[in-house]
């Protein structure tokens, strides 16, 4: 069995140990995977060091919610995962995966800055980054909010439109990429956010629905 096939059963796993839904479940470990590696392809052209590091970029990204704290204590989600790790790749890799995981959230880097990773410092952005880019997704911000506050759907449009406004729509503009396919995916984005938006807006004001 491939590592690739290991990790995603292990997400899968813990999304139904710890119920989580699938706002951050394998839907979203599968895209933000994808657009790190989009984020990679890019980036190694300028810094072909970042080959050595392509393993911990990607197992880094397909876990990065395996310890969130919204849906679990984020040290017992961490002790989990490098569980689940020591025997597939070196302890010096799982350490660096597990400093990734631990300190790329929005709210952690708002509350302390961007943590010193040393020679892994732009493998860190890397996977920060396509997470980011993953939130500009708006129907998966009232999924989430579904699922884990009111099922009710203009309730969750209500409240993602205004976390879209006071977050979202500001993370050029709080400088949290660093990356200029970040920066430039991003503007794309946040145009296709606001159809989305927008979208939900008039179909939730449709006579059919009221």
């Amino acid at each position: 069995m491939s590592l690739f096939i290991k990790l995603f059963n292990f997400v899968m796993y813990m999304s139904s140990k710890h119920i989580i839904d699938e706002s951050h479940a394998l839907s979203h470990s599968m895209d933000v995977l994808r657009i790190s590696h989009d984020i990679y392809n890019v980036e190694v052209l300028k810094n072909p060091v970042l080959r050595e590091h392509e393993r911990i970029i990607y197992i880094s990204a397909i876990l990065h919610d395996m310890c969130d704290k919204k849906y679990m204590t984020e040290t017992d989600g961490i002790i989990e995962i490098c569980e689940f790790l020591e025997d597939k790749i070196d302890e010096n890799e799982i350490d660096i995966i597990k400093k990734i995981i631990s300190t790329m959230s929005y709210s952690t880097v708002k509350k302390n800055g961007f943590p010193e990773m040393g020679d892994y410092q732009n493998a860190y952005h890397i996977v920060r980054e396509a997470d980011l880019l993953s939130a500009y997704d708006f129907d998966r911000c009232m999924v989430y909010h579904m699922y884990k506050q009111n099922p009710d759907i203009e309730d969750a449009f209500h409240v993602a439109n205004i976390l879209f406004e006071n977050r979202i729509f500001r993370h050029n503009e709080d400088r949290l990429f660093t990356t200029d396919y970040a920066k430039q995916q991003s503007i794309i984005l946040h145009t296709s956010a606001i159809k989305q938006i927008y979208s939900w807006k008039t179909l939730l004001k449709s006579p059919k629905f009221i």
